[in-house]
């Protein structure tokens, strides 16, 4: 009888032993003791970040960010937010970084970024039946720019003459909150051109072919991942990461799913 009591102790103890293993197993966490990673991201802003047909939050940074946490054992928050709104977001600490073509250009002080990890550029977009043919014939014209965005600095920036010139020949430059509003009045023809991301006007036109890019370039930039000032060791655990699926295929792959993310303006490398 003691025999079988001493092997039915071992048989629990062995059991509390596997469970135990699981347990920590299923509540693995990082190094800092991080379970979840939240993102801020403008929700209209595609291929970067936006909702796709199911109402699911999709896009090539998300994509990114989600295999950054399936590496780490973090959970993914996706977190949508005005993008006026988004220094305020970041210091309060309700997101923990903004991931969402962020162009870094104009604003290395401001925040604690990675390197960057995209080329972009910043283009108009005008209706294909408009007779708008280059950006000089703008002068007069409505042009709008998502607030407080890329586009909007780069026309505004009392440095580059030339560009400054065009925007100055406008009829009216105006502002409008994003880039879904500002297509929907430029397909209404209450606007002239849109002045916006290369990525998201590619990904518009292959969803409307009476949108028509035009040649010239407004700016050329970079994006990267920003984080709060200071907050260096979440920033180096992130680009790390990009970094090994950069090298093993995974950046390029997900990219395949967009095909407005020209692989050629992935710049993701160690050699900083």
């Amino acid at each position: 009888m003691a025999k079988n009591i001493r092997k039915a102790v071992l048989l629990l103890a062995m059991l509390s032993v596997i469970v135990g293993m699981f347990t920590a197993c299923s509540n693995k966490k990082s190094d800092d003791g991080r379970t979840t990673f939240t993102v801020g991201f403008d929700a209209e802003f595609p291929p970067y970040g936006y909702k796709d047909d199911s109402g699911e939050y999709v896009g090539f940074d998300l994509d990114l960010a989600q295999e950054v946490c399936d590496r780490n054992d973090w959970k993914l928050v996706k977190q949508p937010i005005d993008w006026d709104s988004k220094d305020a977001e970041l210091n309060s600490e309700t997101i923990d970084c903004i991931w969402n073509g962020f162009t870094m250009n104009g604003r290395e002080d401001d925040y604690t970024w990675t390197p960057a990890y995209i080329n972009n550029t910043q283009v108009f977009a005008v209706n294909k039946n408009s007779g708008i043919k280059k950006a000089a014939d703008l002068a007069g014209k409505n042009v709008l720019v998502q607030a407080d965005s890329s586009a909007l600095a780069a026309l505004q920036d009392e440095e580059n003459t030339d560009i400054k010139a065009l925007a100055d020949s406008f009829g009216s430059l105006t502002q409008v909150p994003d880039y879904e509003s500002a297509l929907m009045e430029l397909e209404a023809g209450s606007a002239d051109a849109v002045a916006m991301d290369e990525g998201v006007a590619l990904t518009k036109q292959a969803q409307n072919d009476n949108i028509v890019i035009l040649d010239d370039v407004i700016s050329q930039e970079q994006y990267g991942i920003a984080f709060k000032k200071g907050n260096d060791e979440l920033r180096d655990q992130v680009w790390s990461t990009l970094l090994e699926m950069e090298k093993d295929g995974t950046v390029d792959k997900i990219a395949a799913k967009y095909p407005s993310i020209n692989t050629a303006n992935i710049c993701i490398s160690d050699n900083e």
